[in-house]
Formats: structure tokens, C-alpha cells, sequence
């Protein structure tokens, strides 16, 4: 089932509450992502994209995710 980018910012603000989130992507299933949290500071980017993968609650997973591709970008704020 196809996702919206609102549903992604969502997922990931019930994780990071504080968190600044910009989703884009239109078509379902391919997105982008900018997460930048106070939260990630000392983190290093493999943690960090644990982090908000841990938040899309198995979205990604196998062949029947939902969510099929999401280009990532974190890191704490400057």
C-alpha cells in the first residue's frame, strides 16, 4: 500500500518529537528525507538513520514494505 510523505513525517515525529522533518516524493513509494535533531548529536550517520529507521516501525522491511525507497539525511543541528 502506498505511503504519503505525511505519514513518514509522522512516524519519525513520534520518535523525535523536537525533530526538524522535510519529506518529499510523490509517488508512493520513493522518498527523501532531512531529519536533524538535537538527539543525533555524538551519533555517527550509520546511528543516526538507525534511529529514524527504528521510527518507521518496519515500513522498509521485505518485499511488502510499504515504504520501497527513502534517501536519508541526518545530523544534529548546528
Amino acid at each position: 500500500m502506498p505511503m504519503h510523505a505525511q505519514e513518514i513525517e509522522d512516524l519519525i515525529r513520534a520518535a523525535l518529537p523536537d525533530a526538524k522533518i522535510t519529506v518529499e516524493g510523490d509517488d508512493g513509494v520513493h522518498f527523501s528525507a532531512e531529519v536533524i535533531d538535537e538527539s543525533f548529536r555524538g551519533m555517527n550517520r550509520v546511528q543516526q538513520q538507525r534511529a529514524v529507521y527504528a521510527a518507521l516501525k518496519g515500513k522498509m522491511d521485505g518485499p511488502n514494505g510499504d515504504l520501497h525507497a527513502l534517501a536519508l539525511t541526518t545530523k544534529a543541528p548546528d
